[in-house]
């Protein structure tokens, strides 16, 4: 156990300093905040009720428990079972890493609650929306790993942690996914 934490921490530093440079700077803090996402948000909300009409509010209702559960899982039993400090704050690392956030969360960092959140909400849209997204179906993926990579970039997740948040929101989103489309459908 002790090596893959000393390689978590390698594999952090090579993306938090390795990868540094003035356009990540700006993106990708700016990415991870999550004010940036309401217009893509208010445009799946509008999409979806101009689309499929009353079905969609199930269909949020379902996208929202998602995120609820992903949430709770990541923060409230798995933080708090394995309390992983944070990389901004391991004495190991501080003082050689970039912190690239006005605000460091204080809470634990195994695993990543954005990376549950996002990789939930991808991995729903992908088995509730596949056959409408045809070949485009990897883009909420795509989506989901910029926002946790920018975790890793600005200094306050390790790479592990994404891993972990990412496969909790993968597990959530296809169980949640799974039951809406046995219990209701877009199509």
């Amino acid at each position: 156990m002790h090596k893959i934490i000393e390689l978590d921490k390698v594999l952090f530093k090579m993306v938090n300093t390795g990868l540094a440079n003035t356009f990540f700077d700006w993106l990708l803090p700016w990415l991870r905040n999550s004010t940036v996402w309401m217009p893509l948000y208010f445009f799946l909300l509008l999409f979806f009720i101009i689309n499929y009409k009353q079905k969609a509010v199930w269909y949020f209702m379902y996208m929202i428990g998602t995120v609820v559960f992903t949430d709770f899982f990541s923060s409230k039993i798995i933080k708090n079972l394995f309390m992983r400090e944070r990389p901004c704050f391991n004495e190991d690392l501080v003082g050689s890493i970039r912190i690239l956030v006005g605000s460091i969360p204080h809470n634990f960092s195994f695993t990543s609650s954005h990376a549950a959140n996002h990789f939930g909400l991808a991995m729903f849209l992908y088995v509730t929306f596949k056959k409408q997204l045809a070949n485009w179906s990897f883009i909420p993926f795509i989506w989901a790993f910029s926002i946790s990579f920018a975790q890793v970039y600005v200094g306050v997740h390790y790479p592990l942690d994404i891993i972990g948040g990412a496969l909790v929101g993968i597990f959530i989103g296809y169980l949640c996914g799974k039951q809406y489309n046995k219990i209701h459908s877009l199509i």
